[in-house]
């Protein structure tokens, strides 16, 4: 696998490749039709502007987070773009058969050969009773725990590369290389690169040992970000995939035209997490219903600790923001992640960063 389909290039000013993650937010008063409207929009913009990929996440049973089905959305956005690479950030991989996401991704690169990421996670992506609906099981520590040997299943499905003997080397993924194998056919020469996720340090860990590219959840887990760097680093291998460790972070950044508004903004943002996190999900809240909120002194708290690791404000703020979040991690790129009520003010945000920075002006 070619480095260059792991490894940006920065464009403009920016120190290192810039990124989309999407969660396809959905706001009061708008439907999950608007929010996907506003991903193939903002998916065109980040490919005009040149963004290096986008991705897209898995959540399940919240009502703000239109992202269940991943692989999906990706076929409807490899539709509507022509260059920009493309995937998940990611498909938690224990809510799911291994042939199931070998088959899916193998049809999403044929679709759209050599722009697609799989990115994968080991966390259920909600709450337990729905991971334990997901997965027909209630035994969900076991799910993650296995979690390397079915990132291990999932490659060889990948690879098409079961040992004889193996009761799967007559289970093939299609569309994939065995393929290629029978009599008249003919292979795609690329395969998703396979990227692990993570916000603690065990996928850290993991990805640096065999040699994989690693993405941390940086905007949910600020304070982790630095060790599990540094862990990915100290820990890895070179291998078939990177010669030299490649690490992206997920960030939350929202720009406005000015300040007040993206205060305004990041605090529907704050609303909707405060929500979620005690148990009373919903859609993104307006700003309007934000600043009428009344706020308990505990929310508060967490309001302002939430806030501190969302780099918001001007263009030139949020830019400043970057690169010293750059500066003090050494990420290798940076996704951006730009939660807000209204698909508009997302789709200019990332217009501003990317005026901030010099990127490519749109043909």
């Amino acid at each position: 696998m070619a480095a260059d389909e792991i490894r940006g290039a920065a464009q403009g000013s920016a120190p290192v490749p810039l990124s989309v993650l999407d969660l396809v937010t959905v706001g009061a008063g708008r439907t999950a039709s608007d929010a996907l409207r506003t991903s193939v929009d903002l998916a065109r913009l980040a490919e005009a502007r040149g963004f290096h990929r986008y991705w897209v996440a898995e959540h399940h049973s919240m009502p703000g987070v239109a992202s269940s089905s991943p692989a999906v959305i990706l076929a409807h956005l490899a539709a509507h773009t022509d260059r920009i690479r493309l995937g998940s950030g990611g498909v938690m991989l224990p809510n799911h058969a291994p042939l199931v996401i070998a088959e899916q991704f193998g049809t999403l690169e044929a679709m759209a050969p050599g722009r697609i990421d799989l990115g994968l996670g080991r966390a259920p992506g909600t709450d337990g009773a729905t991971a334990a609906a997901l997965r027909r099981t209630d035994r969900l520590n076991e799910g993650a725990d296995d979690f390397p040997q079915q990132l291990a299943e999932l490659t060889r499905f990948l690879d098409d590369d079961f040992p004889d003997g193996h009761p799967y080397r007559r289970i093939h993924a299609v569309p994939g290389p065995v393929q290629a194998t029978s009599p008249g056919g003919v292979q795609s020469p690329h395969r998703p690169p396979v990227w692990l996720l993570g916000s603690s340090g065990f996928s850290a860990r993991l990805a640096g040992v065999l040699g994989l590219p690693f993405a941390f959840a940086h905007h949910f887990s600020a304070q982790n970000t630095v060790p599990a760097l540094d862990l990915y680093r100290e820990s890895f291998r070179p291998s078939a995939v990177l010669a030299e460790p490649y690490a992206l972070i997920g960030v939350s950044a929202l720009a406005a035209d000015d300040e007040k508004e993206a205060r305004r903004q990041v605090l529907a943002a704050a609303l909707n997490m405060v929500r979620l996190r005690t148990g009373r999900p919903g859609l993104v809240p307006t700003p309007e219903e934000a600043e009428a909120y009344d706020w308990s002194p505990m929310e508060r708290d967490f309001v302002d600790s939430w806030n501190a690791n969302v780099i918001h404000g001007t263009p030139d703020e949020v830019r400043a923001g970057l690169d010293d979040l750059h500066k003090r991690t050494g990420a290798d790129e940076l996704m951006l992640t730009a939660n807000a009520h209204g698909g508009d003010v997302r789709l200019r945000s990332y217009e501003l960063i990317a005026d901030a920075y010099g990127l490519p002006a749109p043909a």
